[in-house]
């Protein structure tokens, strides 16, 4: 099974990568920091932002199976405060170049008459976000796009679904924290757990999603967020 996980030179998307190589999958991975990419056999160096039809180009010529669209940005302003510049970088990073990069991947799963795409959301794109409007808008998006290419591309087999994470324990989302203002405390103690999720459960979700047991499963918005979005 040919797999590729973007946005994996750290974190979610690193984790991804490492559990379905040791899976026995032929994993591809891309990213920006080629010195972070170098841990795995196959990737691809790529700024998703500026140059996301490169990618394209790489899935095509790899026939990619499953596609795990992982790499995003979060900005934490007030709206009033983000300017075009981040509002284009934002919804190209997180909306636009997954949308793509699903349409270079899709012939050869109609071809194959199966696939597996899987976006990696955010709980921001449920509930919501203060502070993150730009970033909850990408994320919401793509749950909507979700919807909308399961529908499309279920009679040939592809299952199109999207986890949403609340906070998970990486680099970036302690960064977010410090971004926001808050204390990790102070965050913990909104979450229903009482704890952050860490990235081996997502890509534990993503294994269980490419599997034969999960082939009923799409067009499903999937909150891994230890019970944040439930409520408090």
């Amino acid at each position: 099974m040919n797999i590729l996980v973007t946005g994996a030179s750290r974190g979610i998307g690193k984790t991804i990568g490492e559990s379905l190589t040791k899976a026995g999958h032929n994993v591809f991975v891309s990213a920006r920091n080629e010195e972070m990419l170098r841990i795995f056999k196959n990737y691809y160096v790529c700024d998703l932002s500026k140059n996301s039809e490169m990618l394209g180009n790489y899935i095509e010529e790899n026939n990619i199976d499953v596609l795990v669209n992982n790499a995003g940005e979060y900005i934490y302003s007030m709206i009033e405060d983000v300017n075009s510049v981040q509002i284009e970088h934002m919804i190209k990073t997180n909306l636009e170049a997954p949308l793509y990069l699903i349409s270079r991947a899709v012939p050869y799963m109609k071809k194959k008459k199966w696939g597996r795409i899987i976006n990696i959301g955010s709980i921001s794109g449920v509930m919501g976000e203060a502070g993150a409007s730009i970033y909850s808008a990408s994320k919401a998006g793509l749950i909507g796009a979700t919807k909308a290419l399961a529908l499309e591309l279920a009679e040939f087999g592809i299952t199109v679904n999207t986890i949403n994470p609340g906070w998970v324990e990486t680099d970036l989302g302690n960064e977010s924290i410090l971004e926001s203002g808050f204390s990790k405390d102070e965050m913990m103690d909104c979450i229903p757990q009482k704890r952050f999720i860490t990235p081996s459960e997502i890509a534990g979700m993503v294994k269980y999603l490419i599997s034969d047991e999960a082939k009923g499963v799409t067009g499903q918005s999937i909150n891994l967020c230890a019970g944040l979005s439930v409520g408090y």
